[in-house]
């Protein structure tokens, strides 16, 4: 069975999503604290984090952080604020998806499993010229050697590398990689190509392997 850690102050809150988890089949643990995360993903089989971004003993992203130095794990942010500037903070450093209070549970579920369902293991194994795309265990290597990349960086690169030369628009790869995430925005595209961009170059600093387009998207040099 599914098990979601929920990182959550307020109890009426965190009361709803156990209850909505527990009807969709997936059970939960519930910390109030952030101090408590990395503690119990260390220690319990957790699929996935839900993290409010107000918590008493630190910012969530703040434990987004923590949590990322050690673990891939799918996170979804709840915050009370809307303000743009937070959202893409959230996604830049290591978030999977970003919900604004109040929110509907059975929405947050519907999120969390169509995160679940595109982080499923594949068995296809893709390679070009300077990179191997190794969809089962979702890693992605660039001239030898393998990237450290976040959830939505690995589908963002792998979705280039597939198709080297082919020109995605900001809007297709909204479609492709961030499929049901309403909240997400266009710029998200962007800093996560950053991001790329700045984990290649560590690896080669000399070339450019995204190509942007001005006025049209992102293609991977062949």
């Amino acid at each position: 069975m599914l098990k979601v850690l929920i990182i959550e102050d307020e109890p009426a809150i965190a009361e709803t999503l156990i209850y909505a988890f527990k009807e969709a089949g997936i059970s939960t643990t519930h910390k109030t604290l952030g101090g408590e995360a990395t503690s119990v993903i260390a220690q319990q089989a957790i699929d996935f984090v839900i993290l409010d971004v107000g918590l008493p003993d630190m910012t969530g992203f703040d434990v987004c952080k923590k949590i990322r130095e050690t673990s891939q794990i799918p996170i979804l942010f709840l915050t009370a604020r809307n303000h743009e500037i937070d959202r893409i903070v959230g996604l830049e450093i290591g978030a999977d998806d970003y919900v604004t209070k109040p929110f509907s549970p059975r929405e947050v579920v519907a999120r969390v499993k169509a995160i679940l369902r595109r982080s499923e293991p594949q068995t296809n194994l893709h390679k070009n010229h300077t990179f191997m795309v190794d969809a089962e265990a979702n890693r992605i290597q660039y001239r030898g050697q393998y990237l450290d990349l976040t959830r939505y960086e690995f589908l963002l690169l792998k979705t280039l590398v597939n198709h080297p030369q082919r020109v995605y628009s900001r809007n297709q790869l909204m479609d492709i990689v961030w499929a049901n995430a309403e909240n997400t925005l266009e710029r998200t595209v962007d800093a996560h190509i950053k991001t790329i961009r700045a984990k290649l170059r560590e690896v080669d600093a000399n070339n450019e392997a995204i190509v942007t387009h001005r006025g049209m998207g992102y293609s991977l040099l062949a």
